[in-house]
This record gives C-alpha cells, structure tokens and sequence, in this order.
C-alpha cells in the first residue's frame, strides 16, 4: 500500500494562484509509474486534469492547460500542481493518484489515491 499525502489546498478569489503538493514517501522505483491530479466537484464525476511520468513527460486536460502546472521533485517523491488564473469553476475537491499497474514487480502493483485537499475559488 502506498500512501499519498496532499497539502495546499485552500480558499482564494478568483484570479489568484495555489500550488498543491503531493508526497508519496513509498513510490515505488518504478519506471512505469505515472502521478496524476484529479478533482471532483459537488455533483460532479471525478475527472482527469493532470499527469506526469517517470521521465517527466506530462499531460493535461484542455480546461486547465496554461494555467496549472504539473511537476515533480523524484529526490522528495513528491508531485506538485501549480494553478493559477483560478476560476470559480475550478472549485473542487483535489485527489492524487498514483498508478504504478504496469510496473513490472507484481508486488509493485496499484493505484493509489490521496484522500483529497480542497480547493475553493471565490467569484
């Protein structure tokens, strides 16, 4: 079981900026493993916004693309979104998840999820 810990959520107007932190203490040395951002909002499905792989490469979902920022620091095992230009719509509970299913150790197998950090952007 790995478990992920995010920090960085919080309330600001629309407009400002927050920088969500993901630590994953116990990643496994793996090259195949991808951290991903997802958020969810009242009613609303869980849905994608933002990845990044072992070697860096990432990914993003149109609504956010120029305005969030996904990085990683491999030393910390720790993944980070940058989001600025926030809007109200932007307003959600944020989830890290980590899947490491193609990992070629069966024991290094899963996907994994934080338990969420809130994110409120006021009009």
């Amino acid at each position: 079981q790995v478990q992920l810990v995010e920090s960085g959520g919080g309330s600001v107007q629309a407009g400002g900026s927050l920088r969500l932190s993901c630590a994953a203490p116990g990643r496994p040395p793996c090259a195949g493993v991808t951290m991903n951002w997802y958020r969810q909002a009242p009613g609303k499905e869980r849905e994608f916004i933002s990845s990044i792989d072992a070697i860096g490469t990432t990914v993003y979902t149109d609504s956010v693309t120029e305005r969030f920022t996904i990085s990683q620091d491999n030393a910390k095992k720790t993944v980070y979104l940058e989001m600025r230009s926030l809007k109200p719509e932007d307003t959600a509970m944020y989830y890290c998840n980590l899947n490491s299913l193609t990992c070629a150790r069966s024991y290094q197998r899963g996907n994994f999820w934080g338990q969420g950090t809130q994110v409120t952007v006021a009009s």
